[in-house]
C-alpha cells in the first residue's frame, strides 16, 4: 500500500497522488479518466507523464480500476484520513505537555523490521534518544501505535508515558540531540521558498500548496517554542499555510467540481 512517505513532493506522481487525496473521496470514489487526465493537466503535467503517473498509483495500491476511470481503494482510506489529520489539524505541544516514549527491541533476524520501524518513526516526528530508544509528543501515542500494528512490531515495543524527561543538560539541548533541528529548519524554508512560487489559478496552486506542505506536519512533531531556537521558521509556514488553505480551499474545489 502507498504509504504517507512514498512519493517526493512536486514530482508528478506526488501532484497526482495529493489530488486523488483531496477530492476523490468527495466525488463519492471515482473518477474518470480523462477528467483526471485533465486535472493532471491543469497542474502543468502532459498527458503521457500524468498516464504514467496513474498507472504507478494503480500499482502502489491508491486506485483501482474500472470502466471509463478509476476508484479509490477503499484499502487507503485509513492511510488518507491518517493524513487528513496531520495535514489540516497540525497540533504544537505546550510547556508542560506530556510526550510517549517508545522503547523497540526488534531481533537481529528480523533487520528488515527494525528498518522499517526507524523510517517509519523518523517520519512521523520521532525523535531518537538513543539506540532502540524513541521520544514523540504525547498527542501522537495512537499513531505510534497504529504503526507498531501496522508493521506487526507491537509485540517488541514498550511504550511510556513522561510528563518530565530529565536528561544530563539542559532539556533544549537534548532536543537538538534527538531531533536533527537542521534538517528540520531547511524543510520549513523549502515549503516557504515553494510559497513565493504558487500559480494564480486556484486549482493549481492549492494542489501544489497542499503537496508542498503535506511532508512538514509529520516530520515537524510540533515541539514547544520554548525548546527551539529563537529564530525558528515554523510559525511563518503554519500562519502561510493556515491563510493559503482557507483562501483558496472552496474555488479549487469548484474547479474539480465543474471538471468531474
Amino acid at each position: 500500500m502507498l504509504d504517507d512517505i512514498d512519493a517526493r513532493p512536486g514530482s508528478t506522481t506526488s501532484l497526482l497522488r495529493t489530488t486523488i487525496g483531496l477530492y476523490l473521496r468527495r466525488l463519492d470514489g471515482a473518477i474518470s479518466s480523462a477528467a483526471l487526465v485533465r486535472l493532471a493537466g491543469d497542474l502543468g503535467i502532459l498527458p503521457a507523464p500524468a498516464r504514467t503517473a496513474i498507472a504507478r498509483l494503480k500499482q502502489k495500491g491508491l486506485l483501482l480500476s474500472q470502466p471509463g476511470g478509476y476508484l479509490l481503494n477503499p484499502a487507503a482510506t485509513r492511510m488518507l484520513e491518517r493524513g487528513d489529520r496531520r495535514i489540516f489539524e497540525v497540533r504544537r505541544m505546550q510547556a508542560g505537555d506530556p510526550w510517549c516514549l517508545i522503547s523497540a527491541t526488534i531481533p537481529e533476524a528480523r533487520r528488515d523490521l527494525r528498518h522499517q520501524l526507524r523510517r517509519r518513526l523518523q517520519f512521523i516526528g520521532a525523535g531518537s534518544v538513543a539506540p532502540g530508544l524513541w521520544i514523540v509528543p504525547g498527542y501522537l501515542d495512537d499513531e505510534v501505535g497504529q504503526l507498531l500494528d501496522e508493521l506487526g512490531a507491537r509485540t517488541f515495543a514498550t511504550l511510556f508515558r513522561a510528563d518530565d524527561p530529565r536528561p544530563a543538560g539542559p532539556l533544549s539541548e537534548a532536543v537538538a540531540r534527538w531531533w536533527d533541528l537542521d534538517a528540520l529548519r531547511a524543510e520549513h524554508l523549502r515549503f516557504q521558498a515553494s510559497v513565493d512560487a504558487l500559480p494564480d489559478e486556484p486549482f493549481a496552486a492549492y494542489v501544489r500548496l497542499i503537496d508542498s506542505w503535506r511532508v512538514l506536519p509529520y516530520v515537524d512533531p510540533g515541539l514547544p517554542a520554548e525548546l527551539l531556537p529563537a529564530d525558528w521558521p515554523g510559525e511563518r509556514g503554519f500562519a502561510a499555510f493556515a491563510g493559503l488553505s482557507a483562501r483558496l480551499t472552496a474555488p479549487a474545489w469548484e474547479h474539480v467540481r465543474a471538471i468531474a
